[in-house]
């Protein structure tokens, strides 16, 4: 006994006990263990980031699944709030103040039940399939099968949303009946006779060039068994529920004020979108101060170029003249890209730092064209292989203006959200979730304020495309109105149309799908707007502070190189950025 006692000494003296972990240890375990999970709970997130462990599921969809998912917010804000932050570096005190922030709008809003709206006539399971098809990795027969099984899995998927439904429906929380008219067909578009015919089948099987062509003819066969087996009827019994239970019952009161739980609701999507404190009466005022603001802008380019007539006739005639718009499809996607090919050699001058991942200008499927936004940027991938895209309407022609076509890329491609988000793919010793995740205020207030360096960047030479810059700012300003006006202050539908109309050179289908985004997504287009003005007050004041040792790539490169950031982490990164080069300057003196 005692010669195993002295052995066990011996064991100690020689091993001593790990020590416990850091609190900087503690925080990069949970960072990597929020990754882990989230990258499980959200197979096709995960897919379109690259990691291909997941590529054969679907996301679980049932109550159980969200109950679990309330659960786990909860455990993870514990766990971060257990971590002493004095105790962190400079860099993850940072990684601390993103995931305390992250987690704690989570948990604030866990009290809505914002599960049970998961269709609106913009996204939702019925076009799931359709959208993977189009980023599902292809290059091996592995790929294929993995989203055969996916397809497969469709009808559990379908199941678990028309529960939610009708669980939304029990509780009165449904999107309002006046947007939701062309689901049904949107859903019946999908629905055809011969599987080959199907855009899913198209989309994914047409083309396969990597693939041996035995297993190319197996591929398809399968994929057609399984569109007729499983995918068709899944999409037949959605319609049918859709068309005869559900839109008959959704409300008919546009205002999110007007669901259970609204009121509190609406100010909870106004804080978490914005990433600021500001209540929707103070948005919807700073939105009618920017539109006076704007339209004095506008006055000055139509005395500019010579109209004889009214605002609101300029407004007309941008409309309508012929001489605005693209005669086909062909025309328009073959504009966007010459613009953004324009746009790509001159950024040098404005960054220091550009991404690896290139982007590509494709049209956005035409089974939900009609029903979509202007134009969309849809995140690529370096681990998958997967260039960036930004996504355009060719549908009506006529609703797509030349002089719209600049503000609109720099938004969308670059130095928009191509850049930001694919820098922030590319950043180094940043934990996976925040190079991943995002904040609307940052993202959107960035594609903002890239449509204000298009003059820096070469764009904007002509009259009309100043103005189409305006009406983008105008865009976003009308949008602190309007969304504020019809979810807090009792603004009809039609009375917001009419103040965008009024206020906007936009064509009339693109202020009404616009409108319908703003009564689904409550809040949503509130960030692009509140962050654009933070960037710029930002780079005003760090002009003023720091004079002729002001960079603007430096700066640039300061805003997009910690990754997306709430509004107050980005200003004091930005102070310090200033701080910094005024020490360097003051040391170098």
């Amino acid at each position: 006994m005692r010669k195993l006692a002295a052995a066990l000494l011996l064991l100690f003296c020689c091993f001593p006990a790990l020590a416990d972990p850091t609190e900087g240890e503690k925080l990069h375990q949970l960072y990597a263990e929020e990754w882990e999970w989230q990258l499980r709970d959200n197979p096709e997130g995960a897919t379109l980031m690259g990691d291909r462990r997941y590529d054969d599921r679907l996301t679980d969809r049932s109550s159980d699944a969200y109950a679990r998912r309330r659960e786990h917010v909860r455990e993870s804000l514990t766990r971060i709030q257990a971590i002493d932050r004095t105790k962190l570096s400079a860099a993850d005190k940072l990684n601390y103040d993103v995931f305390l922030d992250q987690i704690r709008i989570s948990a604030d809003g866990e009290r809505f039940p914002s599960e049970v709206t998961p269709i609106d006539q913009m996204t939702g399971i019925h076009v799931l399939l359709g959208e993977l098809a189009q980023q599902i990795p292809r290059d091996t027969v592995k790929d294929y099968e993995n989203f055969l099984t996916r397809m497969r899995a469709y009808p559990r998927a379908i199941d678990e949303t028309i529960a939610l439904l009708r669980r939304g429906l029990a509780l009165g929380v449904t999107q309002p009946r006046a947007v939701l008219g062309d689901v049904g067909q949107n859903i019946a578009n999908q629905i055809v006779e011969d599987p080959a015919k199907s855009p899913v089948y198209e989309l994914a099987f047409t083309e396969m060039r990597s693939i041996p062509a035995p297993e190319q003819e197996r591929l398809r066969k399968e994929a057609r068994a399984a569109l007729q087996a499983q995918v068709l009827p899944s999409l037949r019994k959605l319609h049918e529920f859709w068309t005869k239970e559900y839109y008959p019952k959704t409300r008919e009161a546009i205002a999110w004020t007007v669901v259970p739980q609204g009121k509190e609701w609406y100010a909870y999507l106004v804080r978490m979108q914005t990433t600021t404190e500001l209540t929707p009466e103070e948005i919807h005022a700073l939105g009618l101060s920017e539109v006076r603001r704007i339209r004095g802008e506008m006055e000055k380019i139509r005395e500019e170029t010579g109209f004889q007539g009214t605002m609101a006739e300029f407004f007309t005639f941008l409309r309508t003249e012929a001489r605005f718009f693209h005669e086909s499809r062909e025309a328009l996607l073959t504009a966007y890209r010459d613009i953004t090919k324009r746009i790509d050699p001159e950024l040098t001058r404005l960054f220091g730092r550009l991404p690896r991942l290139p982007y590509g200008v494709i049209p956005i499927p035409g089974y939900s064209e009609k029903n979509n936004t202007t134009a969309y940027y849809y995140g690529g991938s370096p681990e998958a292989h997967r260039p960036g895209y930004f996504y355009v309407n060719l549908y009506d022609l006529k609703s797509r203006p030349k002089w719209e076509m600049e503000a609109l890329s720099l938004h969308e491609a670059v130095p928009g959200h191509h850049l930001q988000i694919a820098l922030a793919q590319e950043l180094e010793n940043v934990p996976d979730l925040r190079r991943y995740n995002g904040y609307n205020a940052f993202a959107e207030g960035w594609g903002l304020y890239a449509e204000s360096l298009g003059s820096e960047l070469g764009m904007y030479t002509d009259p009309y495309s100043r103005f189409g810059q305006l009406t983008y700012q105008m865009w976003r300003a009308v949008r602190l109105v309007v969304d504020t006006g019809m979810h807090s202050k009792g603004w009809t539908r039609q009375q917001a149309i009419d103040y965008f109309a009024a206020n906007s050179s936009k064509p009339l289908h693109d202020i009404e799908v616009e409108i319908d985004r703003y009564l689904v997504w409550p809040g949503q287009a509130l960030g692009y707007k509140i962050g654009e003005l933070k960037i710029k007050e930002l780079r005003a004041r760090a002009e003023k502070r720091l004079g002729p040792k002001f960079d603007i790539r430096a700066f640039h490169d300061t805003i997009l190189g910690g990754g997306s950031l709430p509004l107050s982490l980005l200003e004091k990164r930005v102070d310090e950025w200033a701080v910094g080069v005024e020490t360097a300057g003051a040391a170098r003196e």
